[in-house]
């Protein structure tokens, strides 16, 4: 028994197939089969794997552009309005066949007002979803939403049928691990064929879910050809492990990244003063002190997008055009003259990840905040705040989208001048006003201060040789059924 557990550990360290087994990924996050778009955000691991056997109605390829999924083609109406997809020939992991019934009725509870899903409040457009036979399904928006494919290529738009996928990939599990493999062409001529072909060990991919540094050893000792959920959290464990600099996929994904202000009281209680926030900060400093030139500061509330149509360029804050050190001057004396009119600063509790790089960026934003007299602690993300980090990427090309994200939400403040632009935006159909309404929303906005925006939102991963799929993208998607290497 001890000889044969000891050959079993022998196996799985080198990979299930050896070398011509599955392309070995190694996520940093543990791994949940049951996990669910239903359930809230899910973690780099889980969305990876649900992408990869329940794909939504469209997905990402390798490079960021959208690919067919379970739709395998769509139309949109002269309007822009209707979006109709074809559903392909699929099966739940039941064998019974996918219908667009199923399909309207899981994109419904996605989408209603009780839902937690992550996406929920980026599809106020959406007026109907229907099935119009059992293989077209059509979406109907009150207003033209021409980033849609965008939202419904995200992995947690995954179709998903009471924890029952469709593919592309079925998955089962091996000790700590996923064993992914294609699904079969359910109309190929021969069956059995397919299913032969399915099973190729080097058509598969072996997923495991593990700590950052787990992940990185397992690859840095060959036991993974890959590694992907990297974030700035994380990023100190690549810089200590000594992997080749190479093998570092930097996404330069648009997005929101900086400290939102979860309340307004006290010294957070005026503008000014949280603008004063805004300007200490020095932001080269900070992203200097995580050794990555493609990470990139931001100072704006918006995030620019990657197509020349997606609106007017972001509003610069004022006092961009100011060096650190003026910004620093400028920003002490705000809170010179609160402290001269007798009041006090109680401590702001500033929420980032327990982790080395949530660390590193509190002492650097704590130091700017000493610098102008403010006093700062650090607390764990769940905790009470009083500014809370926000790290997500664009999910679409949609102007709208950070300003919304940034506009009474739970985790931010509310400026009911500003909500009531954004609103007028998103029912415009007029494209001219619609952006103008934007530019307002963003003026009056960027005057209340909501956030400090830090910097672009910073995604990585690691990737063999072999993983020629495995690419930079502006939507930082890699799905795992494009970064599978084709057998030799």
């Amino acid at each position: 028994m001890a000889a044969a557990a000891s050959l079993m550990l022998s196996v799985s360290s080198c990979g299930l197939f050896g070398e011509r087994g599955p392309v070995r990924i190694a996520a940093m996050g543990a791994i949940n089969p049951a996990a669910s778009p239903l359930n809230g955000e899910l973690s780099a691991t889980n969305a990876a794997l649900l992408d990869a056997t329940s794909q939504g109605l469209v997905s990402y390829d390798g490079g960021g552009q959208i690919d067919t999924g379970l739709a395998d083609r769509w139309t949109v109406t002269t309007d822009g309005r209707s979006y109709i997809f074809r559903l392909r020939e699929a099966k739940w992991s039941n064998g019974r066949k996918v219908t667009a019934q199923d399909v309207a009725a899981i994109l419904r509870t996605y989408v209603a007002p009780a839902s937690r899903h992550m996406l929920k409040s980026d599809f106020p457009e959406i007026e109907t979803i229907r099935a119009m036979t059992d293989t077209v399904i059509e979406i109907r928006l009150s207003v033209p939403q021409p980033a849609i494919l965008e939202l419904l290529a995200q992995p947690s738009m995954a179709i998903v049928n009471k924890g029952m996928g469709w593919g592309p990939m079925r998955a089962r599990r091996i000790g700590r691990a996923i064993l992914l493999s294609p699904v079969p062409d359910p109309l190929a001529e021969d069956p059995e064929a397919a299913e032969a072909a399915a099973n190729d060990p080097a058509a598969s991919i072996e997923l495991v879910g593990t700590s950052p540094a787990g992940a990185l050893a397992r690859f840095k000792n060959g036991y993974a050809d890959g590694v992907i959920g990297g974030r700035f959290s994380t990023l100190p464990y690549f810089a200590a492990s000594n992997i080749g600099r190479s093998r570092l996929v930097v996404d330069p994904a648009p997005g929101l990244f900086g400290l939102s202000f979860v309340r307004a009281e006290g010294f957070l209680a005026t503008d000014t003063n949280r603008d004063a926030l805004a300007r200490a900060i020095r932001r080269e400093r900070l992203i200097e002190a995580f050794g990555l030139t493609e990470w990139q500061p931001q100072v704006t509330l918006r995030p620019a997008v990657h197509t020349p149509d997606g609106g007017p360029a972001p509003l610069m804050p004022a006092w961009a055009a100011y060096d650190d050190a003026s910004r620093q001057t400028q920003a002490r004396r705000v809170v010179d003259a609160w402290r001269a009119a007798g009041r006090e600063i109680e401590p702001i509790r500033i929420a980032v990840p327990d982790s080395p790089g949530g660390r590193i960026l509190f002492a650097y934003v704590a130091a700017d905040f000493a610098a102008i007299g403010v006093p700062s602690r650090r607390v764990n993300m769940a905790s009470t705040a009083d500014l809370r980090l926000i790290d997500e990427v664009a999910p679409n090309d949609d102007a709208l989208w950070a300003l919304r994200r940034l506009s009474c939400r739970r985790d931010t403040l509310c400026n009911r001048e500003a909500e009531g632009l954004i609103d007028q935006a998103m029912r415009n159909i007029d494209v001219g006003q619609r952006a103008a309404q934007l530019g307002d929303a963003e003026v009056v906005l960027s005057r209340y201060t909501p956030f400090i925006p830090l910097a672009t939102p910073l995604r990585w991963s690691v990737a063999a040789q072999r993983l020629t799929g495995l690419r930079p993208n502006g939507r930082a998607q890699h799905p795992l059924n494009h970064v599978i290497a084709a057998p030799n």
